[in-house]
């Protein structure tokens, strides 16, 4: 079985491949702070969980965009599986080329989400990843990532207005019932989920007019994709929150 690991800013995705089948996905945080065996040790647990060991897992796949944990988790898998990890880069085969200023400077988790997004639902296509940073990630039809954008992500922004201001409290994100908030709270969900939905659509609508993204399919993943596809039902032609995992196993097959 194929271990895959996308280490980001604000959770750990971790998927489990019995060729090409996700038999087992789970999400922890992340924590700079913990030691190879306290992630070794989750990682047992998990995999007990589901009827598996150490022994099971033949290879395993990484994109990180937390670098002080990349060490960590090297050395978890050496250590625990026996295998050192594929650490997807620029350099890899990913199915697309780079059409970037400076590919190195490019995340992990931006190619992944790309290759995956072409690869799986073809393109032109517009990838967009709501995480900690919500991220646009535009490839044309014939394979090139041209570029995107970054913006702060919902809850990012979600913490920031609460820890800039005095009065202003933490709130579930939920979309309000009206786009016009009452209250407090209704006020800020209604900034908050209807001004990224309105983010997301206009940006959205702004790749589409380039001619080589004409006819773009938009592909949405990420923790938050729900909450925004749940205000703009019709925005998105897929959500699908396991694109990650299923990029890091097609990027794994290309390269081993």
């Amino acid at each position: 079985m194929l271990l895959a690991m996308d280490i980001g800013n604000t959770n750990v995705k971790i998927g489990v491949f019995d060729n090409d089948k996700v038999v087992a996905s789970w999400r922890m945080s992340t924590k700079a702070y913990r030691t190879a065996d306290e992630y070794g040790m989750v990682l047992y647990d998990l995999l007990k969980q589901r009827g598996a060991k150490f022994e099971d897992i033949t290879d395993a796949v990484l994109s990180s965009v937390a670098p002080a944990l990349n060490y960590t988790i090297e050395h978890m898998c050496q250590y625990y599986i026996g295998r050192k990890p594929l650490c997807v880069t620029h350099t890899l085969n990913t199915g697309i080329t780079l059409g970037y200023d400076h590919p190195s400077e490019l995340g992990a988790d931006r190619i992944v989400g790309a290759a995956a997004a072409y690869h799986f639902y073809g393109g032109p296509v517009i990838e967009i990843d709501f995480g900690s940073a919500t991220t646009f990630n535009l490839v044309t039809g014939n394979g090139e990532f041209i570029g995107g954008a970054i913006a702060p992500g919902i809850m990012t922004a979600t913490e920031s207005l609460v820890t800039s201001t005095a009065k202003l409290p933490r709130i579930e994100l939920t979309p309000p019932e009206d786009v016009v908030g009452t209250n407090t709270r209704a006020c800020m969900q209604s900034g908050i989920i209807f001004g990224y939905s309105g983010l997301v659509k206009y940006m959205v609508e702004k790749y589409k007019q380039l001619p080589r993204m004409s006819g773009a399919k938009v592909i949405a993943t990420g923790g938050l994709s729900e909450i925004v596809a749940a205000t703009e039902p019709k925005l998105f032609d897929v959500v699908d929150r396991a694109l990650a995992l299923k990029g890091l196993r097609f990027i794994y097959d290309a390269n081993k």
